[in-house]
């Protein structure tokens, strides 16, 4: 393992608003900068959008961060509104000052390479959220979401968002059926392993290696 810190920059997107207190989001949101805080080899910046921030700031945290995580309950299949507006207030304010340049396309021949021309190459992302609805709304025939996956269908706005700025996808991980049947403590344990899998193994492997 490198002996230069990884950053990490975490947005808590849980919208306190209307019934929604934010209180899972915020668990989660808190779990991982315990998680990098009380290892080595991390530096942590974290957001919460309910809290004010500034939007340059914002940008820059992007540019710093090498993995960003976004952590969002989904709320109409879409997500809440005031994490929907930092996004579009933090990725306007970054066109060509770290986040996009352009949309990627030439005059002289627009109708191709759009989306290829973000600054954020080099990053990669890690989404989770949380949903009244079962996982097996997305899995079991004749289900509400026609067996499509929570990425390739209600999120797959979200993740070409990304692709749009050069960053690249973790494994995402989703959390079902919270509002009605949460359980906490088993869900923040599958997410410690998620992270674990993800950031503490590999490292250990190439430091092997």
């Amino acid at each position: 393992m490198s002996n230069q810190s990884k950053k990490i920059f975490v947005i808590n997107g849980g919208q306190v608003f209307g019934h929604s207190g934010g209180r899972f989001n915020r668990s989660v949101f808190d779990a991982t900068k315990e998680f990098f805080n009380t290892r080595e080899g991390f530096e942590v910046r974290s957001t919460d959008i309910n809290k004010e921030y500034d939007v340059i700031e914002e940008v820059e945290n992007f540019v710093w961060a090498d993995t960003i995580i976004y952590h969002t309950p989904i709320w109409w299949f879409q997500l809440p509104h005031g994490f929907k507006k930092y996004i579009d207030e933090v990725f306007t304010a970054g066109h060509r000052k770290g986040i996009y340049h352009s949309d990627g396309r030439k005059a002289e021949n627009p109708d191709v390479n759009y989306g290829t021309g973000g600054m954020l190459h080099g990053r990669n992302y890690l989404l989770t959220t949380s949903w009244n609805a079962p996982a097996t709304a997305f899995t079991l025939p004749g289900e509400f979401f026609n067996q499509r996956s929570v990425d390739d269908g209600p999120l797959f706005g979200f993740h070409r968002m990304n692709a749009f700025t050069g960053m690249h996808p973790l494994e995402s991980l989703h959390f079902h059926d919270v509002e009605k049947n949460a359980d906490i403590e088993k869900d923040l344990k599958r997410y410690q392993q998620h992270l674990d899998q993800l950031f503490i193994a590999k490292q250990s492997t190439v430091s092997v290696l």
